[in-house]
């Protein structure tokens, strides 16, 4: 089958991210996600588990940038967990100061846990539904089981990490079992990630990627990777001349240590100087002393035999 898709015709997905942190593995589907934004137009998005918010950043971008009517909501404790780590609210308080200037008209971002964020949403309300919370088999399958009932029937589920064997991640289990019962698309560059159609009404384009096989499936995938990998390597090197400058500031301030130090060096070696010039004057004038106090003895001595001969003296005269 040869498709017809070209996701060139959507400009969106070349544009500049304006979130791009250090910490994000979703970089390299920056991209994709906002292709996906142009050809679903959803009215309503959800994401479970933001972190620093580069996926969702990319989301409501995109939204903004195609002016759609679109609601967006970002779901996360903002507390960590065993695979992220745990971390304080300055990751949510960063990304506040991102997004809210720019997004706050559209979007909303709801510090709390999943479960307890699903009475928000009425059933059969969400068009677009981002799941990347805990990465066990169990956690990830109860959040797709739990939130599924919200989708619409054009709803599409997208899944990070299915290409992840390591530790206790279990998500690439639960995306072998989804794909035998869904239309699906997958991509295995950037930690992988799982394109899930679980509605019955789409739009061309979209019906397009889950239905493309054989050779398009490559040729769409290498696209993908190669505009994303662009967004990993501008990160790399933006790490680098962060990097380079705190070297450039490391070299500066050991330049000034040495000088400080050379300034140090060369003024503890004048007032050592000092020391050795006041020690040989203070060993002059100890021996100085030492020849007064020979010679006032010697004086005393002389003047005690001469005091002597005059009392004996004095005595014979009378």
């Amino acid at each position: 089958m040869v498709t017809n898709l070209n996701p060139l015709n959507n400009p969106i997905c070349l544009a500049e991210p304006r979130r791009l942190t250090q910490f994000s593995s979703w970089h390299e589907h920056i991209p994709f996600a906002m292709f996906l934004i142009d050809i679903l137009r959803p009215k309503v998005i959800v994401e479970l588990g933001t972190f620093y918010g580069d996926s969702y950043c990319a989301f409501c971008q995109a939204v903004r940038d195609l002016d759609i009517n679109t609601s967006c909501y970002a779901i996360d404790t903002w507390l960590g967990d065993h695979h992220t780590g745990t971390y304080g609210q300055e990751v949510l308080a960063d990304l506040r100061t991102h997004h809210d200037p720019l997004y706050a008209k559209f979007s909303k971002l709801i510090q709390s846990s999943f479960n307890e964020a699903l009475s928000q949403f009425k059933d059969g309300t969400i068009d677009l539904l981002h799941i990347d919370g805990f990465h066990s088999y169990e956690v990830v399958r109860h959040d797709f089981e739990m939130w599924l009932p919200k989708m619409t029937k054009e709803g599409v589920i997208l899944f990070h990490d299915i290409n992840i064997f390591e530790r206790d991640f279990g998500v690439w289990r639960l995306w072998n079992e989804l794909k035998k019962r869904y239309l699906h698309f997958d991509f295995t560059h950037g930690s992988g990630l799982g394109v899930l159609a679980v509605g019955k009404d789409y739009p061309k384009e979209f019906r397009e990627l889950v239905d493309v096989s054989g050779e398009d499936v490559i040729a769409i995938r290498n696209l993908f990777f190669m505009l994303g990998q662009r967004l990993t390597l501008k990160t790399r090197q933006c790490k680098l001349v962060e990097i380079e400058q705190k070297l450039t500031t490391t070299n500066e301030e050991a330049k000034k240590w040495w000088l400080n130090s050379q300034e140090a060096w060369s003024k503890w070696s004048e007032t050592n100087q000092r020391l050795v010039e006041l020690q040989q004057k203070l060993t002059e004038a100890n021996e100085e002393a030492k020849k007064w106090w020979l010679n006032s003895q010697e004086a005393w001595s002389k003047w005690s035999e001469t005091n002597q001969r005059l009392v004996e003296l004095q005595q014979k005269l009378k």
